[in-house]
């Protein structure tokens, strides 16, 4: 088996020897098995595991299992705990999707902070098969009937050309112990339901189903890659992305055929499903700021654009700016902070530059999200202004008018961060320090 994993992996191009691998275990059989492969493959892993809190017991134990497995193989562990069913019903989600969507963000964000350069997940070739079926069942565009593919950005699934029955021989001949998860077995899940009950009955029709899904996929990923190029050459025409959002442009999409896949296919990166797509497409000739929502992202239909951005997955309270601090995050964003004697500070105008008289200022400062009936006086102005009409007059898509933060000084808003400076704070000729506070880019 080690040999055909090895021969897929080169073919399919997914790692070099010497690659940095963060790998995805739950301490179930499949992933026990992705890291004995690792190891004796003699690749660089570390191994990350995710608590989900779906399990109670079963799942600690789980967690100090691959703790141990991690510890076996010498090699460095990560681990998570989420509270996924909170999670679920916040975003309106199924269990099992908050729980992915939670997953890859988490190594992602692991892989990036730990400098590993791939995600290896124990995917393999019955999976593939599962995954194809329950797509056609729920219907599915091109990218539904390829699977799972062998690499998608920074993930990668080595073992992908193997079946259960491999990976059950292979525990077998390395006498390898796992953990069980008993959620594997139950029907109540679409997945397993295909697995235990469809599955079977289709064998009996194509005992080969698993290798004749593999070579179909292979087929379908040739196809798509065509589609790929079409996609790629309107992104290159429409796709605009900034700090703040992404803004996919209408006109170059008016003469697009098969405009309902071609947008699926556009916002594919952001999550958005087809019937989510079928809605917006009803909704372009439509007056502007309708929303649509994705797992991950927000869309807004502004006049002649698309205007996307990022859910923040994490509740964003307030943060609190003591005065001495040099640095600061919030809502996504990093901020530096400078102190500065005004006889030596040259003035910055930049938008996302708070230059402010330290005078005015009352520590600690606040940074949150605008709330409703927040006012400031904006800069060049004595009257008092509420931020909603601003962000109205400044024709904020709803996204970004949710993204929106300020900073608040004992309880007046001395900034609405990245947009305008309250003239109550403005450096002026009796200012002696100023304090500089700078939006960074989004983390």
């Amino acid at each position: 088996m080690l040999q055909k994993v090895s021969g897929f992996i080169q073919s399919h191009g997914l790692c070099q020897p010497g690659s940095k691998i963060l790998a995805a275990v739950s301490g179930g059989i499949d992933s026990t098995v992705l890291c004995e492969v690792l190891h004796q493959l003699k690749y660089d892993f570390a191994v990350a595991h995710c608590n989900f809190g779906l399990r109670a017991e079963e799942a600690e134990a789980d967690q100090l299992f691959v703790k141990k497995l991690a510890k076996k193989y010498d090699v460095p562990f990560f681990t998570e705990n989420f509270n996924t069913r909170a999670f679920a019903e916040q975003e309106k989600l199924s269990t099992q999707m908050a729980a992915r969507t939670l997953r890859y963000e988490w190594f992602e964000q692991v892989r990036q902070q730990e400098g590993y350069d791939l995600i290896a997940t124990a995917h393999h070739s019955n999976d593939l098969t599962e995954t194809i079926l329950l797509h056609l069942t729920k219907g599915t565009g091109i990218a539904g009937l390829h699977g799972i593919p062998a690499r998608n950005g920074s993930i990668i699934r080595p073992l992908l050309s193997i079946t259960k029955d491999d990976i059950y021989e292979y525990v077998t001949e390395r006498k390898l112990i796992w953990r069980e998860d008993s959620s594997n077995e139950t029907t109540k899940y679409q997945r397993n339901k295909i697995r235990h009950e469809v599955i079977p009955v289709l064998k009996e029709i194509n005992p080969s189903l698993e290798e004749t899904m593999q070579h179909s996929a292979e087929r379908v990923s040739h196809a798509e890659s065509i589609v790929a190029a079409y996609i790629a050459a309107l992104r290159q025409q429409s796709v605009r992305e900034a700090e703040e959002a992404v803004y996919v442009a209408l006109e170059p999409l008016q003469n697009a055929n098969g405009l309902p896949v071609v947008l699926h296919e556009l916002l594919r990166p952001y999550n958005f499903s087809y019937s989510v797509v079928l809605e917006l497409v009803e909704a372009l000739e439509g007056i502007p700021g309708k929303q649509f929502e994705s797992p991950t992202h927000t869309l807004v239909k502004d006049r002649d654009q698309l205007v996307i951005t990022q859910r923040n997955l994490s509740s964003f309270g307030s943060i609190l700016i003591n005065e001495g601090d040099t640095e600061a995050e919030a809502g996504g964003y990093s901020f530096s902070i400078k102190y500065i004697a005004a006889d030596k500070y040259k003035l910055n105008t930049k938008p996302h530059v708070a230059a402010l008289d330290a005078a005015q200022l009352k520590f600690p400062l606040k940074l949150r999200s605008w709330q409703e009936g927040d006012w400031f006086v904006p800069l060049g102005m004595n009257g008092k202004k509420k931020i909603s009409d601003f962000l109205i007059d400044k024709k904020v898509p709803a996204n970004l008018k949710s993204q929106t933060l300020v900073l608040v000084s004992d309880q007046s808003i001395a900034w609405i961060v990245g947009q305008r400076l309250d003239n109550r704070f403005k450096v002026s000729d009796k200012t002696e320090q100023v304090v500089e506070i700078t939006l960074g880019r989004k983390m």
